[in-house]
C-alpha cells in the first residue's frame, strides 16, 4: 500500500544508508520530493540517485545536523530545488557502545549534539515552512533503548529519551497549527550500523519476541503512515516498531 504524498517536500536527515535511506525511498515512492541530508555527501547523493532512477525527485546534500549553519544552508538549497518543506524526519544519530565507567564527557557531548541538539536545530529551521503552509509532519526517530534500556549505551538511551520528550512537547505546542509531531522508536533493525556494532545479530535475533530482526522498510512504512493524511489526528504518539521488544 502506498500513501499519497504528492506535492509534499520531505527532508530526511541521516539518509545516506540504513534507516534513513529506506525512509527516503519510501517517502519518494509515496510521491514526496525528498531532500536527503547526511554527513556522508556521497551516500546522500546515492540515495537521491536511487530515487531519481525510480522516477522520483530528490537532492542529496552534505549537512551536519549538530551545526546550525550547515542546517540552514541545506534547507536553503532544498527549498530552491524542491520547494517549501512540509515533512521532516529527524533520523541522523550516533549509536555507539561504551561502558559507563569508560564514558567521558567529550563522547557524551558529541552524541547529544547529534542525537538531541540536531533535531532541535532542524525543527527550528524548518517549522516556519510548515507554519506558513498550515500543514506539517515532524517524525523523530527515537529508539527502543530509551524505552527499555540497553547496557553500555547510557548516553545513547538518554539522548533518545530526550527525543521522546521533545516530541511530546512539540506535539502539544503545534497541535492547533496544522503540524503533527510523532516518534518512531525502532528496535533491533538489521542495518549496516547494527552489523558494524558489537551486537551478535545472528545470536540475538532468535531471542526477540518475533524471533527475527526487523528490516529498514518496517521503519519506513511507519514513518510514511505518520507523514500521510491518514494520520492527521495522531500527534504526540510513539509508534514502536520493534517486533515486541518493548510493549507500549
Amino acid at each position: 500500500m502506498t500513501l499519497s504524498l504528492e506535492g509534499k517536500t520531505a527532508v530526511v536527515t541521516g539518509g545516506a544508508r540504513g534507516l534513513g535511506r529506506a525512509i527516503a525511498l519510501r517517502l519518494a515512492a509515496d510521491g514526496a520530493s525528498v531532500a536527503v541530508w547526511d554527513l556522508n555527501e556521497a551516500g546522500a547523493r546515492e540515495t537521491a540517485q536511487l530515487i531519481a532512477e525510480r522516477g522520483g525527485q530528490a537532492i542529496g546534500l552534505a549537512a551536519d545536523s549538530s551545526l546550525a549553519g550547515q542546517i540552514s544552508d541545506a534547507a536553503v538549497r532544498s527549498r530552491e530545488a524542491l520547494g517549501p518543506i512540509s515533512i521532516l524526519v529527524n533520523n541522523a544519530a550516533l549509536s555507539p557502545f561504551a561502558k559507563f565507567e569508560e564514558l567521558d564527557e567529550e563522547t557524551w557531548d558529541k552524541l547529544m549534539a547529534i542525537n538531541l541538539k540536531g533535531p532541535f536545530l532542524c525543527v527550528k529551521e524548518i517549522v516556519p515552512d510548515m507554519l506558513a503552509l498550515g500543514w506539517g509532519r515532524i517524525i523523530n526517530i527515537a529508539s527502543s533503548s530509551a524505552q527499555a534500556g540497553t547496557p553500555n549505551q547510557a548516553h545513547y538511551a538518554a539522548s533518545k529519551g530526550g527525543v521522546l520528550g521533545f516530541t511530546k512537547a512539540l506535539a502539544m505546542e503545534f497541535a492547533q497549527r496544522g503540524i503533527t509531531v510523532n516518534a518512531v522508536p525502532p528496535g533491533f533493525v538489521n542495518t549496516e550500523g547494527l552489523q558494524e556494532s558489537p551486537v551478535d545479530v545472528a545470536a540475538y535475533a532468535p531471542m526477540t519476541p518475533m524471533g527475527r530482526a526487523g528490516r529498514p522498510e518496517n521503519i519506513a512504512a511507519a514513518v510514511a503512515f505518520l507523514a500521510s493524511e491518514d494520520a492527521d489526528y495522531i500527534t504526540g504518539h510513539t509508534l514502536s516498531v520493534n517486533g515486541g521488544r518493548y510493549l507500549n
